[in-house]
């Protein structure tokens, strides 16, 4: 069986996300809830961009004021909280976590997105099944 791209992203974003969390667990680093948090974070981030992609394909065909508005919005609230977090808490970090935090939360995004992927691909593939 042929693996996708995606889905080594996936393992391999696991991967590192596990490695990097039993190495900070183990050996007992300060680091070990931000790791967790950023890596939360970055769940998160995927699934807001997930969101954000499947309203903007919804867009097709509707009146340009709504698709306005839409951006209006997301941009009201993406660039104060973009903002705000670059600020207040990447900024205001002690450096020594700022790499690692920043890796998890970019690995935390990869990982969701395949996986999301992943379970859909499985979710539709069992459908058809039935």
């Amino acid at each position: 069986m042929e693996m996708k791209k995606a889905n080594i992203i996936m393992w391999i974003a696991l991967l590192i996300a596990a490695v990097m969390l039993s190495k900070a667990f183990i050996l007992n680093e300060e680091i070990k809830l931000f790791l967790l948090i950023f890596f939360g974070i970055g769940s998160g981030l995927a699934f807001l961009r997930l969101f954000v992609n499947s309203s903007i394909k919804k867009m097709k065909g509707k009146d340009w004021k709504v698709k306005v508005l839409f951006f209006a919005v997301l941009l009201g609230f993406g660039l104060p909280f973009q903002s705000w977090f670059r600020n207040e808490v990447l900024f205001s970090m002690d450096s020594a976590f700022l790499a690692g935090s920043i890796i998890m939360l970019v690995v935390g995004m990869l990982f969701m997105t395949t996986f999301f992927g992943y379970a859909v691909n499985k979710f539709q593939v069992g459908n058809a099944e039935e």
